[in-house]
């Protein structure tokens, strides 16, 4: 399957098999052509053109099969493959044409971003030959690597990532990464940031069932709103997770993690911004 086979799909379909809208794909290839394209260079001309290198990374990223059975469906070398996929990522991070805010610009946008909502997503690991311990997630019974969004609720835009161990737990991912919330915005969590008021004022989390009692009605319907609002944060981490590379097992060393979480989590950003 080359990109010459595809590019008359419907754009519903197009979505489905690359996990990206046919504009995106086009924006992509732009980043992408001063770097990879050779037509009317000095020395070998590539088999493949640009939009078959970035079709390649994204069938990486949507389906997660190995760099062997990739290898086969294009009749090239797994290792090619590999460099492909690595050229590809370290193009379109290095272009910033895909980045996100950032926590820095968190205060500096404060009168744009009035409610945000932060929340971790797990995606398992192989199990670590050494250090066990400090990667496995007492709440998935797995071995995982944590991926903190802030999100605007409004919009659906992520403002920031952050990145830790399964051990870690998430308010403490928090307070390592020094995400700082302005006094006028509302932070939205669940029950795993207990002890956030501590660090804003400005924060809800759902009201704790007490020992041996029930929750009041105000409390359930407090729990109820809340959960209607922090949704838009769900909504987020599926479709992250469309990208199988985040939601199945990862096998690729742990350091890249981030890059691809930030890259696909720009991308999201970036139809958003297109189709709003």
């Amino acid at each position: 399957m080359s990109y010459e086979q595809i590019k008359d799909l419907p754009a519903p379909e197009f979505k489905r098999l690359c996990g990206v809208h046919i504009a995106t794909f086009g924006k992509m290839v732009e980043v992408l052509k001063p770097q990879l394209a050779r037509t009317g260079k000095k020395g070998g001309q590539p088999k493949l053109s640009v939009e078959d290198h970035l079709l390649i990374a994204l069938e990486y990223w949507r389906e997660y099969r190995t760099y062997f059975h990739i290898s086969k469906s294009w009749g090239i070398h797994e290792s090619t493959v590999f460099r492909i996929v690595r050229k590809v990522e370290n193009i379109l991070i290095k272009s910033r044409a895909f980045r996100l805010p950032g926590k820095r610009e968190l205060n500096q946008g404060v009168y744009e971003w009035k409610v945000l909502v932060v929340d971790v997503t797990e995606t398992p690991v192989e199990r670590p030959k050494k250090t066990q311990r400090r990667y496995y997630s007492g709440k998935k019974k797995l071995h995982t690597l944590k991926a903190q969004l802030v999100v605007d609720q409004a919009s659906g835009k992520i403002i920031c990532t952050a990145y830790g161990i399964g051990r870690i737990h998430d308010f403490r991912l928090l307070k390592n990464t020094k995400v700082r919330f302005h006094n006028s915005q509302l932070c939205l969590a669940d029950k795993g940031y207990q002890g956030i008021a501590k660090l804003h004022a400005g924060s809800c989390i759902p009201a704790k069932k007490p020992r041996g009692a029930n929750l009041s009605p105000a409390d359930r319907q407090h729990n109820r709103n809340l959960a209607q609002l922090r949704i838009i944060c769900e909504h987020i981490n599926r479709r992250l997770k469309i990208f199988r590379i985040l939601k199945e097992r990862y096998r690729n060393r742990r350091k890249r993690f981030g890059l691809r979480c930030n890259l696909i989590a720009g991308l999201l950003n970036y139809e958003l911004a297109l189709f709003s």
